[in-house]
């Protein structure tokens, strides 16, 4: 079965605060749903039309278990505590 990856990618910080209260949460939820930190923090460089903001990325052993991940009610607290702090997007891809 092949691994997955969260990617969450952040094109504006609105609230350092919510920001701050959600990783708080939403680390630990990540990790106890099986997540791994690979990589997090500014890019290093950007091209094309990228952001130069913070992303964020976390393997999974399976699509199916990122995706629980974030259904979870851990992360949906997380995502509670988040709010309207900032804009961003996720997408989870299945490794090659």
């Amino acid at each position: 079965m092949a691994k997955a990856y969260w990617v969450s990618v952040y094109r504006a910080i609105h609230d350092q605060d919510k920001l701050a209260a959600y990783a708080k949460l939403a680390g630990p939820a990540l990790l106890a749903a099986g997540g791994r930190f690979v990589a997090r923090g500014i890019p290093a460089k950007v091209y094309e039309e990228g952001i130069e903001q913070r992303t964020v990325i976390v393997e999974f052993d399976s699509v199916a278990q990122a995706i629980a991940a974030h259904d979870s009610p851990a992360y949906q607290e997380a995502l509670a505590a988040l709010g309207n702090g900032v804009s961003r997007e996720i997408r989870i891809l299945e490794g090659a």
